[in-house]
């Protein structure tokens, strides 16, 4: 007599089903953010193959006064019109992703347009990560899908979450750290219901986009070999960048907190984009959402005194950006700082110890600044691995500084609570 086997339950082939359409639709929308990125950056500089950096250098240096400027023009329009718009139907007011993980829907119209906005002013060259379109679209994907699917909170808080961090595997071609990002940032929580969907939604998606998404690193640079060296820098270095990526994470903040409440944002905008454009006359590695001065960085591509002015005007053009009124992320530029800093404090301590090629201490530094600014040192551990294609050589000195860096913020942000700093 035949034995019966027993049968999957309902309820977990709808999660594995939905999972993996979670997954599709995140690669879709990370893909064509990718597409319609380069599309406006051909666009708007008249390059057609090449990096970003070159087609600005190929194109006529007034092309990114005027890009600059038409792109504050329509952030300032489109902001300004979907926030008051948000303000007289608070129904359809832009949902951010971490509400969205926590139970507020997100509306399709405005979603889709505060992440097209994003998109448009990278491409025409604002100094903002692109990151956080892709992320908006998954969750959006996401959040859609679990409501027709009928799951219950927990589930729909995974999945959404999930949602978010398949958007930015697929927008980036980094499957791990986009899992983690919605394990460690979003949820907060490592277990099997959580730990599963990530990986497998985030894999589907950096599939599916690369389609259209290159398969190759985002900075392609060499591969480091360990030295002690390096190890000892690391160690000494962590701290240092905790401070300054404390200081960054507090300009943004502070600029996050002046930005327009409503009409000034029509002034505000094109003003400061066209004032970022005028300086990119000089310095046009400042320009889009910071992976042209990361790769500089990365490559040690220019004197260092160079790579430091580049790194604080960087600075100064983010904190801008977004304190006109500007919705996007600071992922990438923040990596840029961060290789651009490690990389100017490596070339002093190559002064003491020589030896070690001075673009690694930038690949460490990229890796502690961003654990900093956003706060998950898992992420960016295996964001900025993932990113430049390093071996296992250079886990070693990551964690270390990562560790001495995220160890100093933390200080820092117990001080502030407890109100001694």
């Amino acid at each position: 007599m035949p034995i019966a086997l027993p049968s999957t339950p309902k309820w977990i082939l709808r999660l594995v089903v939905v999972t993996a359409l979670v997954g599709i639709g995140s690669g879709i929308g990370g893909g064509l953010v990718y597409l319609a990125l380069h599309s406006i950056q051909h666009l708007a500089f008249g390059y057609s193959e090449g990096t970003f950096i070159e087609g600005l250098l190929d194109a006529p240096p007034v092309s990114r006064v005027v890009a600059l400027a038409v792109a504050g023009v329509i952030g300032g329009v489109g902001w300004w019109a979907l926030r008051r718009w948000g303000r007289l139907r608070p129904k359809h007011a832009i949902v951010s992703v971490e509400s969205a993980v926590n139970g507020r829907r997100m509306p399709w119209f405005v979603t889709i347009a505060n992440a097209g906005l994003q998109v448009v002013i990278v491409g025409l060259g604002a100094s903002i990560g692109r990151e956080v379109a892709p992320r908006e679209l998954g969750a959006l994907v996401a959040d859609w899908l679990t409501d027709r699917a009928g799951v219950n909170a927990r589930e729909r808080r995974i999945l959404v979450a999930c949602g978010a961090g398949a958007g930015l595997a697929a927008v980036y071609n980094v499957p791990f750290g986009g899992a983690v990002f919605a394990v460690e940032i979003l949820l907060a929580e490592i277990s099997f219901a959580t730990v599963l969907p990530a990986l497998a939604s985030s894999a589907i998606a950096t599939l599916v986009a690369r389609l259209v998404v290159p398969a190759n690193p985002l900075y392609p640079i060499e591969q480091f070999a360990l030295s002690p060296s390096i190890v000892v820098w690391a160690i000494l270095a962590g701290p240092v960048i905790g401070f300054a990526a404390i200081g960054f994470v507090r300009l943004m903040q502070f600029a996050q907190g002046i930005r327009p409440k409503s009409w000034g944002i029509l002034i505000v905008m094109p003003l400061v984009f066209t004032a970022v454009g005028v300086v990119s006359l000089w310095f046009p590695a400042i320009l889009g959402n910071g992976r042209s001065l990361g790769q500089l960085a990365l490559t040690a591509s220019l004197p260092v005194l160079l790579i430091l002015v580049l790194t604080l005007l960087k600075v100064f053009a983010t904190a801008g950006t977004i304190g006109s009124g500007a919705a996007g992320g600071t992922l990438t530029p923040a990596l840029a700082v961060g290789a651009g800093f490690g990389l100017t404090i490596g070339a002093a301590w190559n002064l003491v110890w020589p030896g070690a090629p001075v673009a690694v201490f930038a690949l460490i530094g990229a890796a502690a600044f961003l654990a900093v600014s956003m706060r998950a040192p898992l992420t960016a551990l295996l964001l900025v691995m993932e990113f430049t294609n390093q071996g296992p050589d250079m886990f070693a000195p990551v964690m270390l500084c990562v560790a001495g860096a995220v160890a100093v913020g933390y200080l820092f942000e117990r001080g502030r609570v407890t109100g001694v700093a």
